[in-house]
């Protein structure tokens, strides 16, 4: 609770201290006397009133968006937003925690660049409900941040949501997303249950977020065991599970750390008060590894911003909304506009058979064992009799035109596959499609690689050894982009990437060196 009333502020010092002095008294009683019958034990009003002393509540003034905009950094718009009670610093519980996150001198500078892809969304949509912006920093306390934590109870994403929890709010859970680890919605739900919790509590924040981690029914149980046996109800007289008697204090004695950083020895790396993705509507089915290329940012990255998506692609039903980082979504809007239907996502499934194995499944439908691996999620090579693969048939960019019978001779180089190859991976390391090598190769759908073999590639010069690249020299105009070029000269951005240093945004004049087949 923040005091903006000096005044009030002393009125509750001195109702605390009328408190203590009371209990002091009361200690000094026979314990007979103490609980010698009903009527010595608190009234509600009574329960209630002392409850009030030790809330995390006050009644929160909303802010219009002059006070929010001129708030430079996030970590001063989520002070100016805490409800904490002072007197809860002195708390030993408390205490205890700040000292162990004091003792880690580290632990802000590495989680929060992490939590800054996130944590703008967060803290605004607890603006929106007018809640306490403490919760903000919940999920540094439940997960890090790290949308891929899972628990030892299966509890998965920021917000550590189990199956169970997740499903009564509807976050749906099934072989290619998982809404547990999606961003937004997870954190739509979280704050729907915190704000169930906040009334179901009368309003006590530390008793919701109590419940928060040990579920409604244990804190309930506990109030009414205090109940009938006359001892207070607030948080800090529960009997609850370790962990949830820890947890509470690890979130006020980091909102104390983030209040006054220095008095802690702590320095928070700058975040800044601005969002740092936006949504995008995707009415068909997409390749995550492609929309990262139209994105023009690494796979990883968007896969960060995109977590639930348990196949690397969206599913093959209905309407999603991918994250894009702000400065990416018009640029990724555009290309998606544009984008081939073949270069999409095609996919089939694959029911294991006996005596398959990963690689003769992968030689057989033109993949690569890791790109199996990541696509089922699978941690090895073990897999089981009756047991359905997805196997992703991914266009490999852009579609290159068959040459003319006349030309082929000049406009096309030879490749020797090597042991692990695939045509998805030699299709996106030359920067053709699929497609096209089979064309040119004669490759049916059945058809296994072998080491040693030679494919054609269109494009390059004709060699019985891969050809020498051709290199040249592009200067950048305004408007291009990684993504723009690389469909320019039929060439991967992951080539572009690789022969050039680049910041993160390219720069009209800037030279750029094209390695071409």
């Amino acid at each position: 609770m923040r005091f903006s009333d000096p005044g009030s502020y002393t009125s509750i010092k001195i109702l605390l201290a009328g408190l203590l002095i009371a209990g002091i008294a009361g200690c000094q009683s026979s314990p007979s006397s103490s609980r010698s019958g009903l009527g010595d034990r608190p009234t509600d009003a009574e329960r209630k009133e002392a409850r009030q002393i030790t809330l995390l509540r006050s009644a929160r003034t909303p802010r219009s968006a002059e006070e929010i905009e001129s708030v430079y950094t996030l970590w001063s718009r989520i002070r100016q937003g805490f409800m904490l009670d002072p007197g809860a610093i002195d708390n030993p519980r408390v205490n205890q925690q700040r000292l162990l996150y004091v003792a880690q001198p580290r632990y802000f500078e590495l989680t929060s660049p992490r939590a800054e892809r996130y944590m703008h969304y967060v803290v605004e949509q607890l603006d929106a409900r007018q809640m306490p912006l403490e919760l903000a920093l919940l999920p540094f306390v439940e997960s890090g941040y790290n949308p891929m934590a899972l628990s030892s109870s299966s509890a998965a994403g920021i917000w550590q949501f189990i199956p169970s929890t997740g499903e009564v709010f509807s976050l749906r859970q099934d072989s290619w997303y998982d809404g547990r680890r999606d961003i937004t919605a997870s954190t739509q739900a979280a704050l729907d249950y915190l704000s169930k919790l906040a009334n179901m509590f009368d309003g006590d924040w530390l008793l919701a977020i109590a419940a928060y981690n040990c579920g409604e029914g244990c804190v309930g149980r506990a109030i009414k065991r205090n109940q009938q046996l006359g001892l207070p109800t607030d948080y800090w007289n529960l009997q609850l599970p370790r962990e949830t008697m820890n947890y509470v204090p690890k979130l006020l004695a980091m909102s104390q750390i983030i209040d006054r950083p220095s008095l802690h020895g702590t320095v928070l790396p700058e975040l800044a008060n601005t969002p740092y993705f936006t949504e995008v509507e995707i009415k068909r089915q997409l390749d995550l590894h492609k929309a990262a290329e139209l994105a023009d940012m690494p796979t990883e990255d968007f896969m960060l911003l995109n977590p639930a998506f348990k196949q690397r692609m969206t599913s093959p039903q209905g309407i999603y909304r991918l994250l894009v980082p702000v400065n990416r979504a018009e640029q990724f809007s555009a290309a998606l506009a544009n984008l081939p239907e073949s270069e999409r996502v095609s996919y089939l499934h694959y029911q294991v058979r006996s005596g398959d194995t990963l690689s003769q499944i992968a030689r057989r439908h033109q993949l690569s064992v890791s790109a199996i691996r990541d696509t089922n999620q699978l941690n090895g090579n073990i897999i089981n009799i009756g047991q359905t693969l997805i196997l992703p048939q991914m266009g490999a960019g852009p579609a290159v035109s068959s040459p003319a019978p006349a030309q082929l001779a000049t406009t096309q180089s030879v490749y020797r596959v090597k042991s692990g190859d695939s045509l998805w991976n030699i299709a996106r390391a030359h920067g053709v499609s699929i497609s096209v090598l089979r064309e040119h190769n004669n490759i049916d759908s059945n058809h296994s690689l072998s080491a040693g073999q030679s494919l054609r590639i269109p494009g390059g010069n004709s060699s019985a050894s891969p050809a020498s690249p051709q290199s040249m020299v592009y200067t950048v105009k305004t408007g291009d982009s990684l993504y723009s070029i690389a469909r320019q000269f039929n060439i991967s951005i992951e080539r572009i990437r690789k022969e050039n240093t680049l910041d993160r945004h390219l720069r009209p004049g800037q030279q750029l060196t094209l390695l071409l087949r």
